[in-house]
Formats: structure tokens, sequence, C-alpha cells
């Protein structure tokens, strides 16, 4: 095979591709199947009488198929990665991907659903249509503000966990690492002047979780500057007068160099890149998430210059705000405690759990590692208890 000359970067011989070769997930049976009385078992005739039970019960399907423990990973492929908006075939190796993080970490069955992208109605359609397979949704890379009807709908309809990884994981890893960080500068969360920098599905469900662990004073700004009532061009964007409205209690107006003056906190979750001049203008012992990634909002090393604590996404730099933290656990402890869907508690206890897990926060350690035995556990179990 050679390189595809319409993609450089296209080679069969690099580790990368060769990872990903003939994709990266399987199918295995848990019932042996050696002569015709195992067939007789786990399919026909056998197989009936198991139909019948859970056609009159349908409770029976929890424990007598593979639902309670399998997830549905379902994308369009609108909004991947910082890629944008490549379409459902190219999203599918994310999605392999993902799948394989649930069952490494949380031992979930995970199944990638990639669906070609549509109106919200047909979206939301097609998503219930299947869920009769899967004992919980994880919806990916679905463009906002579409996903955020989407979830809302989907939590409406069905009676199975429907979980949004780009808002509700990014956010709750976010918060452990902000809990972490505050005790690390000696900060009550009440405190912190926090700056958000992205008005998107991330920017959105951090900013919420924040608030609800107890952050009073968070300025969110988009493309075209900080989230105020005095904006007047928010009239299309439902999502982002809510934020107006519930956010930037000191009425700053401007751009994101007017939010960071005296901002204690910097989260971006947009891309782009911030000036340094905008950073210097932060509070002393600031703390800076640039999660965008590959490349930081900030470059790391002007974060450090003017930050006490710094975290990425990235994963060879220390304090890596990555969902593979989050989403393993929430989903074990929903689908372990028959959970019909994950509530705002059940967030901020994964947050809490999360935190926890770092004994002793540093500078350089504001939460685990995704290595770190225990992590899935220790969230699934936080989860489980709000049943």
């Amino acid at each position: 095979m050679s390189a595809n000359p319409s993609y450089p970067l296209f080679d069969p011989s690099d580790p990368v591709f060769r990872a990903h070769e003939g994709g990266k997930l399987g199918v295995h049976a848990t019932q042996p199947l050696r002569d015709r009385a195992d067939l007789s078992l786990v399919y026909t005739p056998g197989v009936a009488d198991v139909c019948t039970a859970i056609a009159a019960d349908p409770t029976l399907a929890a424990a007598y198929t593979s639902r309670a423990n399998t997830v549905a990973v379902v994308t369009d492929g609108t909004a991947v990665l910082g890629l944008g908006d490549i379409g459902p075939l190219a999203a599918l190796p994310v999605m392999e991907g993902k799948a394989v993080l649930f069952k490494h970490f949380g031992g979930v069955d995970a199944v990638p659903v990639c669906l070609e992208t549509g109106s919200v109605d047909e979206l939301v359609e097609a998503i219930v249509r299947i869920a009769p397979t899967y004992g919980g949704i994880n919806l990916e890379d679905i463009s906002a503000p579409r996903c955020f009807e989407i979830e809302k709908r989907l939590q409406e309809r069905l009676d199975i966990p429907v979980f949004h990884d780009d808002q509700h994981g990014t956010a709750i890893v976010t918060l452990a690492g902000l809990m972490n960080a505050a005790t690390v500068v000696g900060r009550e969360l009440s405190s912190l002047r926090v700056v958000v920098s992205g008005a998107g599905a991330a920017g959105v469900a951090v900013t919420r979780l924040l608030a609800r662990a107890g952050v009073t004073d968070i300025v969110v700004c988009d493309s075209r500057g900080v989230l105020s009532t005095s904006r007047s061009d928010l009239g299309g964007a439902p999502h982002k007068r809510r934020l107006a409205a519930t956010t930037n209690p000191r009425g700053v107006v401007g751009g994101l160099s007017d939010a960071l003056m005296g901002a204690d906190v910097y989260i971006g979750v947009s891309g782009g890149q911030v000036p340094e001049a905008d950073i210097a203008r932060m509070a002393p012992d600031a703390i800076i998430f640039a999660l965008a990634n590959p490349t930081p909002e900030v470059p790391i090393e002007v974060a450090h210059r003017y930050a006490a604590v710094v975290a990425t996404g990235r994963s060879d730099h220390p304090n890596q705000i990555n969902n593979v933290l989050a989403f393993p656990g929430v989903f074990r402890g929903a689908l372990d405690s028959g959970a019909a869907q994950v509530t705002e508690a059940m967030k901020l206890a994964a947050a809490s759990a999360i935190a926890g897990l770092v004994a002793s926060p540093t500078a350089d350690e504001i939460v685990p590692s995704v290595f770190q035995e225990g992590v899935a556990d220790a969230v699934a179990q936080a989860v489980a208890n709000l049943t």
C-alpha cells in the first residue's frame, strides 16, 4: 500500500497507522460453542425460552443479555477532536478508541455508532430507535449548540443514562483539578475569580458545574468577548444567553483581555492563542488550565511564567485534564446501580472522588494519572452511592 498523495502524512508504516490497522475492536463470545449441546443453549432452541421470558418481563434483559454492560458511543462526526466536521466515517477511529478506553478502564463494553448527520429531530429519533440494545448512551463529538438539545431530549425520552462526554466529562475532571489547584495556592473555590474561554459544549458544562461546586465569580468569553446581558448579538444562541444571565456578577465588558484583569483562574476550552500580555494581567499565584490539544491556548512556558499551577490536555506534561479519568467510572457506577440518568449530584461526587485520589496535591500533581489504579472504581462507587 502506497502513501495517499492527497494526505501527505499518510504512511502505512507509521506506528500510528499500524496501531489502527484493521480497527481497534473485535467481538468475543462469553459462552463456549463446542458442540451441538452448546449450540442448543446459546442459540436455537434454548434461546427462545429466554426471549419469551424477556417478552413477559423486560427487566430480565438486564440479567440475560449484554445490555446491562453495553454503552453506545454515538456521534455524527460534526465536532471531532480539534478536527471539526469531518463526518461519521472519519470519526470512527475516535469512537473505536473511546470504546477501548471504556473497556480498559471501566470494564464497560462500548460500541461505536456513527450516524449520518441531520436535524436534531432526526438524530434524536435515530438514537431512541437503537436504544433498546444499550444500557447507556455516550454522546461524542456532536457540534454545539445541537448537542445540548439532543442530550436534553434523549434524557426525557430514555430510561437509561445519557451522557455527553465532551460536556460533562470535561467539566468533572476540570472541577477535580481546580479543587486541588485551589488547595495548592491556599484558596477556597468560592473565593476564586474564574475566566472560562469558550462558550461551546465544554465551556457551558464547565461553567455550570463550577457554579454548582460553589464558584461564584465566573466570566465566560466567546470569540467576540465577554458574555454579558449587554451583548446584543446573542439572540441566536440560547445557551449563551443563559450563561450571560447567570455569570459575570461584576458586569465585566470587553474582550478576554479585560476578563483576565485580576483573574485567579483561566480555563481555556476554545483553542486559539492568548497573548502573553493578557496572561500577565492575571492575579499573583494564578491557575491556568489551557486545555486545547495538542496546542494549548497559552504556551506552556508562558503559563509557567505567570501561574502557580498549570494544567493542559496533553499527556507529555504534568496535570493532564483527561476525560478518561471520569467517563469509564461514571458509566460503571451508573450501570451497576441501575441509574436511569447521570445527575448533577453524581457529577459533583465524581469530581470529588477524582480529586481525593491525590493525597497531597502539588503544583505538578492536581489530578491522578489516567493509569493510577482505582480511579474508575472510586468514581463508580461515588456515582453508585447516589442512586
